[in-house]
């Protein structure tokens, strides 16, 4: 790992803030390098107000968008809401569904296979529409791309509301209103909203029309929230107020779909964290395994123990999962070492028989080992699939689209995508997307960065600063968990491995004898050799509390350690 410092702010407005508010340089320091240097500044992000969010008719198409449902709504049209298959699409179809769903009974979900049908609007899912006489289609989490698709509903007469978060092409579907902070024209004030984002600003104004408030609609969030930590989105403007009030109603007052999944792994407070690794694994697990329809029947069931039967069936999804997504990251990477192919700078993989289900998975934990831009195919009916993911810094939809002439299909974000092509096509493919980031990405990219806010001491830690580090969450994308280094500290002597195959180490930090603490170091048990014998090293770290047998003590959860 390289680990970059990053550069101390002015030092007046480290001054400044720490009078307004009473603070020490740590703190102060931090929130101005967060951008955050007044007092009114300070007072939003420690305490978000449902004021935070913005005017939803601020974005482009909304009020053609409210007026197109409301006209549905009076004319008791049947209105079919359509999402993607993973979590923010699930989540997103469950929010505008069980909305709708209190003022008319003529609504309907559908979740496209994606075995069968794949990503986005799909012709099929158009069909059953017209098929069973929906007049307006809702689509959330996709459609920004779907031209045909859009067109065709439009020859069935059946209009499209489109709610999507991802880059827009050259060209703009032909639907009734187009909702998508990321377009050109669209002048809407913050821009990184998730797709179940987007559709709560879509009940927002639909809402606002009938006398409510976004804080009237407190229930949805923790479906906004789970969406945005499952879709890693910047947890900062409004998805940062969003994600707050999400977490307290996730541990306070969630859906019983929620509540189930929670029982399921017995865990009692849940911070934005927890949604990603365990709410948000099961969601995305019925999609991946099964039907996203198993997610979107979770997530509106209003009967705890129907929903609990639910929570037990996608539990099970969830293992098979693992299962799946262990056993095609062992064969990706012996296919990776047959071939020689570490010395590459991307990290391309196939094989028909791995589970559509989990290439983005296995994607990510090949990008975790190697760091590359990596891509993992299988066959997908007569064409190849492909989850793309990326390593910081590097965007990999922009090599996708230099690769354009070999790729049938393609869409997603800056370091995450997902692409078709034809069988005869992937060689020449994987050669020109080497190419492409051979020819483009900057070498330092290949090495995990790890960024680091601040060199302290370890007498500076207290329960103090710990309480207020912790008020700085939610913490992701644009607002992580400070990160702390700390020089020249030793073991003092007690130092070991533990866990399953020594992976882990555990010590006791010392920096001047008067200041030990015991410091956990995941994944790090090969550094054991660093910290032997009393010889002096270097640690980044973020600061925690362990629990154990009623007592209550800080420790240091290592992210790297050096000579």
């Amino acid at each position: 790992m390289r680990w970059t410092l990053k550069p101390k702010p002015e030092n007046s407005k480290v001054e400044t803030l720490k009078k307004e508010l009473q603070v020490d340089d740590i703190v102060a320091t931090l929130l101005v390098q967060r951008g955050i240097e007044t007092y009114e500044a300070a007072k939003t992000f420690f305490r978000p107000s449902f004021d935070d969010l913005h005017d939803p008719f601020l974005m482009k198409d909304m009020d053609k968008a409210v007026s197109r449902i409301e006209l549905a709504l009076n004319q008791n049209e049947n209105i079919l809401v359509y999402g993607d298959y993973d979590v923010d699409g699930t989540t997103a179809v469950a929010l505008m569904s069980s909305y709708l769903k209190t003022r008319t009974e003529n609504i309907a979900t559908y979740i496209p296979d994606r075995y069968d049908e794949g990503y986005g609007v799909s012709f099929k899912g158009i069909d059953f529409a017209h098929d069973n006489d929906f007049t307006l289609i809702i689509a959330l989490d996709c459609g920004i791309k779907a031209i045909d698709k859009i067109a065709y509903a439009k020859e069935k007469g059946i209009d499209f509301i489109i709610c999507d978060h991802h880059r827009p092409g050259d060209e703009l579907p032909d639907a009734v209103a187009v909702l998508d902070p990321k377009r050109e024209d669209c002048s809407y004030p913050f821009d990184e909203l998730c797709g179940c984002g987007v559709g709560f600003k879509l009940i927002t104004a639909l809402a606002s029309k009938q006398g409510h408030s976004a804080e009237d609609l407190t229930e949805y969030l923790d479906l906004v929230a789970t969406a945005i930590g499952a879709d890693i989105v910047p947890i900062i403007g409004e998805n940062r107020a969003l994600a707050f009030f999400g977490l307290q109603v996730i541990n306070s007052n969630p859906r019983a779909g929620i509540k189930a999944i929670i029982a399921e792994v017995k865990k009692e407070e849940l911070n934005i964290t927890d949604v990603v690794f365990i709410i948000a694994p099961r969601i995305n697990a019925a999609g991946r395994m099964k039907h996203g329809n198993h997610a979107v029947a979770l997530l509106t069931e209003n009967d705890l123990d129907l929903a609990s039967n639910y929570a037990v069936d996608i539990e099970q999804f969830n293992s098979d999962r693992r299962e799946a997504d262990k056993q095609i990251t062992e064969e990706a990477l012996l296919q990776i070492e047959k071939n020689k192919e570490q010395d590459r700078f991307t990290t391309v993989v196939y094989d028909e028989s791995w589970h559509k289900g989990v290439i983005g998975i296995v994607a990510s934990r090949l990008t975790e080992t190697y760091y590359r831009p990596t891509l993992v195919f299988t066959k997908s009916g007569d064409r190849l699939a492909a989850s793309a993911r990326s390593v910081k810094g590097f965007d990999v939809y922009n090599a996708l689209g230099e690769c354009s002439e070999y790729i049938e299909q393609f869409g997603g974000h800056k370091y995450a995508a997902g692409l078709t092509l034809l069988p005869e096509n992937y060689e020449a493919f994987k050669a020109k997307f080497e190419d492409v980031v051979k020819a483009t990405i900057d070498p330092t990219l290949l090495t995990p960065e790890l960024n680091v806010d601040m060199e302290i001491n370890l007498n500076q830690i207290d329960h103090r600063l710990y309480r207020i580090v912790r008020q700085f969450a939610p913490f992701g994308p644009g607002n992580m968990t400070p990160v702390f280094m700390t020089q020249g500290v030793k073991d003092t002597g007690w130092g070991k491995c533990v866990g399953e195959d020594d992976k882990h180490l555990r010590f006791t930090v010392t920096q001047s004898f008067d200041d030990k603490i015991v410091a956990i170091g995941f994944g790090l048990g090969e550094k054991l050799d660093l910290i032997k014998d009393q010889q002096p090293f270097d640690v980044a770290y973020t600061i925690d509390e362990n629990h154990w047998n009623g007592n209550v003590s800080l420790q240091l959860k290592i992210k790297d350690l050096k000579a």
